[in-house]
């Protein structure tokens, strides 16, 4: 889950590998380093702490070189320090390497090459690579511009588990070798002048131009060429993609947090993931060529997920359901490959991940396939390992989302899955014309009351300042609105490091209610106006046992219910039921938000979390 950048060309490389880093700190961030040619020696700087420690290293400042690679860390094995820091070298001082991955079978490698005489100086998996490319380089008798391409070749082949990797190598100085597998890597193709990159915002503002590397591809790269080489090290051309994101996209943009740019970026995005897949009245998906005879032979759908994302499935479980007829199941991705799941041809299985580089959602995704399943990812990154992976894939067009909390990637996924939905009723004439009519109309209106929502945030601050010193809270919903309370219980967990849990209104009777004391926080979620009778009464009774009481309300529940009982009342725009998690989340994403702030904490860097998590 770390963040790895290269850059070679003719400007100076540590502004830019520095620069790079610090757009990929939401991927780690306990320790960062650079390492630089320098008059044909690699220098290698690197510290404990955030990317901004290394501005404050004098010897950086001095580094003239124009080819380096550069690391920040989110620890996997060893703490964060100095010595497990990126890049590591081998101990000739040769070759210097950055790693963004898990070598499994670390420890058996180290015998190996203690066993040769190597020694190491850090706790890390990483080490051994440099090592094990210096072991393989000198044992090469063959000294052609392919020798170093060989050894990293030869390196790869003895690792077990997962890894992106840059290669510096002092004879060879105006040359880098990059490769991949199950870890994310894209190279930016310039002007005689090339990048590289665990994701494209990191790299954005340099270039549009990118490649987008598969598992096992090797690149070598100079100034003014790439050379592309498969797991055989046969050489191959590769086509380079063009990048439409704004490079402002992954700027703050005057906004204090990422975090909350992101949050007031919401309308935009389900804007954009609507308009790309509704036409004249109807949902279109025309890259997915399920037929009805297809759709109608389905024993069963299964979401896959992991945290927020799987928050995003289970909001859509319902919906699918109601509209397609088909059982629907979500599950998390890391149980799900290790219970043999019942899955086979009858069954479509859908993958949900904002980075497309999630490794329990990818290794879900692979069984499937086994199994003989029809896969579907659901991604934010165009070309994303899991949308090679996958028999179809669609896309949010949230834009880059830096904040390690996801905002508007989730309520993007939720708009997209419920199109999908629809698209399937269509398919399977579920459903009526006017019904189908009702919804879109209402889908495009939806980011107009996202809007007026996040006009509510003085009443929210409000709030969190009474909230921010809690050390438990509760959440509650019923049906859909239960799927909010998961989502909002973990945002105010991830964001301000208060204990809390989420629960079925229903269940507080079954044991929970015995934790419910004076002065207890609890957000009810009342949007359903089936079940709000009920939720009602699962909250009367923690308000008779002391509890502070937030709700979130539609307009029609508010106007027919006595809100006097409650201690604080956010109301929302009404909506339709299968889109009300879109609208009510909002409120309780700022809430998390501004007890965050409330408390001094990093918004956008939680401790502990990183973006991506690119390892099982």
């Amino acid at each position: 889950m770390c963040g790895i950048v290269g850059y070679i060309g003719n400007q100076k490389a540590a502004p830019i590998l520095l620069s790079g880093l610090t757009k990929l700190e939401y991927r780690g961030y306990d320790s960062a380093g650079i390492a630089v040619m320098e008059n044909g020696k690699i220098e290698v700087q690197k510290d404990k702490g955030r990317v901004s420690n290394l501005y404050k290293i004098k010897e950086i400042e001095n580094l003239q070189g124009n080819i380096g690679i550069a690391h920040t860390r989110w620890a996997t094995h060893g703490i964060p320090s100095k010595e497990n820091a990126h890049p590591h070298t081998d101990n000739t001082k040769k070759f210097a390497v950055v790693h963004n991955g898990i070598i499994e079978n670390y420890v058996e490698l180290r015998k190996e090459l203690e066993a040769e005489g190597y020694s190491f100086y850090s706790q890390t998996d990483t080490e051994v690579i440099p090592n094990l490319i210096q072991y393989f380089y000198d044992k090469d008798d063959k000294n052609d511009e392919l020798k170093i391409v060989r050894a990293v070749k030869n390196t790869t082949d003895k690792l077990i588990g997962s890894y992106a990797i840059e290669v510096l190598c002092n004879e060879n100085p105006d040359i880098m070798v990059v490769v991949r597998k199950d870890s994310p890597l894209v190279i930016g193709k310039g002007n005689n002048e090339n990048y590289i990159a665990s994701d494209i915002p990191a790299i954005l503002s340099y270039t549009k131009d990118f490649y987008l590397l598969e598992n096992l591809e090797f690149a070598m790269l100079s100034r003014d060429s790439i050379r592309f080489f498969d797991k055989d090290l046969k050489e191959f051309n590769k086509k380079a993609d063009t990048i439409t994101w704004n490079a402002m996209a992954a700027d703050k943009n005057g906004y204090e947090d990422y975090m909350l740019k992101e949050i007031y970026e919401q309308p935009t995005a389900i804007r954009e993931t609507i308009g790309t897949r509704v036409n004249e009245g109807i949902c279109k998906f025309d890259e997915l060529n399920f037929t009805k005879e297809y759709l109608s032979s389905l024993k069963q759908i299964y979401i896959v997920a992991c945290g927020t994302a799987m928050h995003a499935g289970l909001a859509v479980k319902s919906t699918i359901e109601r509209m397609s007829r088909i059982h629907t199941q979500v599950d998390i991705a890391s149980e799900f490959r290790y219970r043999d799941p019942l899955v086979d041809e009858k069954t479509l299985c859908i993958f949900i991940t904002q980075s497309g580089e999630t490794a329990d959602t990818i290794a879900a995704l692979k069984l499937c396939k086994e199994k003989g399943a029809k896969t579907l990812a659901v991604t934010n990154v165009i070309g994303s390992s899991i949308t090679r992976e996958a028999d179809y894939a669609i896309y949010t067009h949230a834009g880059p989302e830096i904040a390690v909390a996801s905002t508007k990637a989730y309520t993007s996924q939720i708009t997209l899955l419920v199109l999908l939905a629809m698209y399937f009723a269509q398919i399977l004439n579920n459903i009526s014309k006017e019904e189908l009519g009702n919804i879109i109309k209402e889908m495009l209106v939806l980011p107009n009351k996202v809007e007026e929502v996040l006009k509510s945030t003085e009443q929210i601050k409000d709030i969190a300042k009474h909230m921010f010193k809690e050390k438990d809270v509760f959440y509650l919903g019923r049906g859909i609105d239960y799927t909010t309370a998961q989502e909002a219980s973990l945002k105010v967990k991830e964001i301000s490091y208060i204990h809390s849990e989420s629960y079925a209104a229903g269940e507080l009777k079954h044991g929970t209610i015995a934790l419910i004391e004076k002065g207890v926080n609890v957000i009810g979620i009342m949007t359903d106006t089936n079940l709000v009778k009920k939720t009602v009464s699962n909250m009367e009774e923690i308000i008779t046992r002391g509890a502070i009481t937030t709700v979130v309300l539609s307009e029609e529940v508010a106007k027919d219910l006595n809100t006097d009982i409650f201690t604080n009342v956010i109301v929302v725009p009404n909506t339709e039921i299968y889109l009300s998690p879109i609208i009510t989340v909002v409120p309780l994403q700022l809430l998390a938000y501004y007890i965050s702030k409330e408390k001094g904490l990093d918004v956008d860097k939680p401790r502990n979390l990183a973006k991506s998590v690119t390892v099982e």
